[in-house]
């Protein structure tokens, strides 16, 4: 594989190149993310996408003693998909249940004390071999230029950084 070549001068973004970069983005990490575990039978234990897990998740951490539905109205994922991923998420250890005082029919969610294996080794997982092939390069001085730079827009949009439409 080669360097890929970037545009000798870059037009401004516009929302959807924005966008689109988010999604592109999203499947790299997917792409990154260390393979999930396995049934004795050789099926995947956890089947469907990764996205809601992630999304719940990163709400969940954001947003400690949360419901199901309030999960659901933040992240715009429905309902069921938040169900299906808390009840992964606690099946791996990440996140813990309780019953809501107030309301003995919700469960609230809030994120492990510890993190389970799996959280550890997701974090331990590097993003360089998924980049690359999202880049078509074996080129490491564009891998490393894309890392720093990725790393940058990390460090001024964490997570944390809630947009708001209109704002």
């Amino acid at each position: 594989m080669t360097s890929p070549t970037p545009p000798p001068t870059a037009a401004p973004l516009t929302p959807v190149d924005l966008f689109l970069l988010g999604r592109t983005l999203m499947k790299i990490g997917e792409d990154a993310l260390p393979a999930p575990r396995v049934r004795a039978d050789g099926t995947d234990r956890h089947p469907g996408g990764v996205r809601s897990v992630l999304v719940t998740l990163s709400d969940v951490v954001a947003h400690p003693d949360s419901a199901i539905g309030e999960i659901a109205r933040r992240t715009g994922l429905p309902q069921s998909q938040v169900s299906t991923a808390v009840a992964r998420l606690k099946e791996t250890g990440s996140v813990e249940t309780s019953q809501d005082p107030t309301d003995r029919r919700r469960l609230l969610v809030r994120a492990a004390d510890t993190p389970s294996p799996r959280v550890t080794e997701v974090r331990a997982a590097g993003i360089e071999e998924a980049l690359a092939r999202a880049l078509a390069t074996t080129d490491e001085q564009v891998v490393t230029q894309v890392t720093e730079a990725l790393a940058l827009l990390a460090r001024y949009l964490p997570p944390t950084v809630v947009v708001r439409p209109g704002s």
